[in-house]
């Protein structure tokens, strides 16, 4: 463990300096996802809707993890993946850790045997920047990305929820005063909403404004899907559009004349504030629903699509199987009008290619071919959104690719532009 570790401290403080980002807060980032994989440097904006101007130093640019970012820090995850692993060697005598294995790295959330017969402990984190001007809906945003990775686990019921709060000290007093309570607000409500309570977490000054927080939950092992059964003949689903990355980008872009002329001849602004006003509502949308179907028609392994993008996120389910298989997406569909945005910007995105990043995106999952159908048309009749069939499980060597020229599905339809979904 301790050459991983060395070496990833070595890439990271190279990676910082290259970006501008103080060491800590990827070290930070790294130390809250040793309960959950997906480390990731999530979208940043300027915040507030008051005097935008003055905090342009408080966000920072979304950009994509790059490859050796990436293997920088799982390196450390690898790390204490051994460190682990060996832990477990040595406590092996106790019959609860022989009975279920810990396990957790590499996936979205923990599994942690307790001590208690028969119950485990399932545990994730995630925090990010804001990334849109509603302090009330970013809060809801953050924590319906938090429960988004015990969901991805088919977890239904979260038993409690603490709240990481990272107050800006660029912000004024009285600008403090409205927006932090209210990104609270937002937070706590969306708690309720997925049958839990927020009952304590940590907040401190900081340079820069971040929101998220804990889950836990204790359940049997019948209440949680382990990630690794696809099998050959599966079809992968979606639950939620990609885009949001691109939409909440050309949403600021309004305001920046020098950007929004490299996409105005591809959409317009009413285009760009729908796609907007979608994004922001798919982003606080809760994957419970979906969770509780995963039981129902026999989901065989999930994740939720976040920073990695969706051809990232497929590689990491993929990576983890038990089978020889691998995943092939042929369909995505994409909030209207940001598969234009994202061509006419070049490589910027690249959401045609899966690789930009979303945030509290939908679950992808795979299903038995003979119940996807069933399930996307059930999960619609709850909620009243739809969900996709994007691809397949075919025998492999368990990885995930796009195909060269897969088909763009744009959400909502054309003859239902004028509606939000």
């Amino acid at each position: 463990m301790e050459t991983n570790v060395q070496s990833a401290h070595q890439d990271i403080m190279e990676i910082t300096a290259r970006r501008n980002v103080p060491p800590i807060i990827l070290v930070l980032v790294v130390a809250n996802h040793v309960l959950a994989h997906h480390v990731i440097i999530s979208m940043a904006a300027n915040y507030t809707s008051y005097h935008k101007e003055k905090f342009s130093s408080v966000g920072r640019s979304p950009y994509l993890l790059q490859v050796r970012e990436k293997e920088a820090l799982e390196k450390l995850l690898e790390g204490l993946q051994q460190d682990s692993n060996a832990q477990e060697s040595e406590q092996s005598h106790f019959q609860y850790i022989a009975a279920a294995p810990r396990i957790g790295i590499g996936m979205d959330a923990s599994v942690t045997p307790l001590r208690h017969g028969g119950l485990s402990l399932v545990q994730t984190t995630d925090f990010f920047y804001p990334l849109v001007d509603d302090p009330y809906m970013m809060g809801k945003i953050s924590c319906a990305n938090v429960l988004s990775d015990l969901y991805a686990m088919g977890v239904t019921d979260t038993d409690n929820m603490l709240m990481l709060l990272g107050v800006s000290n660029k912000m004024s007093e009285k600008e403090r005063d409205i927006v932090v309570p209210m990104m609270m607000r937002g937070f706590k409500d969306q708690a309720e909403e997925g049958g839990t309570a927020v009952t304590g977490g940590q907040t401190v000054i900081n340079p820069w404004m971040t929101i998220g927080g804990v889950a836990t939950t204790v359940c049997q092992s019948n209440e949680f899907i382990m990630p690794d059964n696809a099998v050959v003949g599966d079809v992968l689903v979606l639950t939620k559009p990609l885009g949001t990355q691109v939409a909440v980008n050309a949403y600021q872009w309004l305001d920046q004349p020098e950007r929004w002329n490299r996409v105005k001849l591809v959409v317009t602004e009413d285009d760009v504030r729908k796609a907007y006003q979608r994004a922001m509502f798919s982003m606080a949308r809760l994957n419970r629903t979906a969770a509780r179907l995963m039981h129902k028609y026999n989901a065989h392994g999930a994740t939720d699509v976040t920073g990695f993008g969706l051809l990232g996120h497929a590689k990491n389910l993929a990576k983890i199987q038990k089978n020889e298989v691998s995943f092939v997406i042929h369909n995505l569909p994409i909030i209207a009008k940001m598969a234009s945005i994202s061509k006419a910007c070049g490589n910027m995105f690249g959401l045609l290619q899966g690789h930009s990043a979303e945030t509290s995106g939908g679950l992808l999952m795979a299903l038995p071919r003979e119940q996807a159908a069933a399930f996307c048309k059930d999960i619609e009749k709850q909620e009243g959104y739809q969900s996709w069939i994007i691809g397949i499980v075919e025998k492999g060597n368990r990885t995930a690719r796009i195909i060269d020229k897969p088909r763009v599905i744009e959400v909502p339809a054309k003859d239902r532009d004028g509606e939000l979904w």
